[in-house]
């Protein structure tokens, strides 16, 4: 292969990565239209939780691009919501970072390995229960210790409020990216 060769193959894959991170910044972006767009309760017991479907980007980049690249669109969309759009800081963006981030690195790597319609159901299903169980421990230790939040009273939460709360809103965000994934992750090849 002479210079020009070696020359055309590395512009290339500098394309494919501009593109790509560019994808990302779009997902990220994205997320934080849906996080702020789309906010309602889902459980009566718990008005304080509130449903958005900010993981449907997240987990589309990590199907997209893997694990690295899903984690990679958490941290963006969770720092800006942490400092820009939300009164929780650091302690929020912990939180946050634990749960989306068990369920789209989860989902993503079993994805990676499995990749088909079987597969994502698979990853998707294993994610949303990744996330639930993830977020039980982080509410015992961070609701009494940053929020001050008696631990038992967050142990009465839990059956009622906080384990059906984080599976129907990864249940939900899992379902929604199960049903446009298809579609957007064949524009956005033909995009790279």
């Amino acid at each position: 292969m002479d210079v020009s060769g070696k020359t055309n193959v590395g512009i290339r894959k500098m394309n494919v990565n501009i593109r790509k991170m560019t994808t990302i910044a779009v997902l990220s972006a994205l997320s934080i239209v849906l996080m702020l767009l789309i906010r309602f309760p889902i459980l009566p017991a718990a008005p304080y939780l509130i449903y958005e479907p900010a993981d449907v980007p997240i987990l589309i980049g990590g199907f997209l691009f893997g694990p690295a690249a899903g984690i990679i669109i958490t941290a963006i969309v969770c720092v800006i919501q942490a400092f820009a759009l939300s009164t929780d800081g650091w302690v929020g963006l912990v939180m946050h970072v634990m749960a989306t981030g068990s369920l789209v690195i989860t989902s993503s790597v079993i994805y990676r390995r499995y990749h088909k319609l079987s597969g994502a159901i698979i990853a998707l299903v294993a994610g949303t229960l990744a996330m639930t169980l993830v977020m039980i421990p982080v509410n015992l230790v961070i609701q009494p210790n940053f929020y001050g939040i008696p631990i038992e009273t967050v142990k009465s939460l839990l059956v009622p409020a906080i384990i059906p709360f984080n599976l129907i809103k990864a249940g939900a965000n899992s379902l929604l990216t199960l049903l446009v994934y298809k579609r957007i992750s064949l524009f956005v090849k033909k995009f790279i």
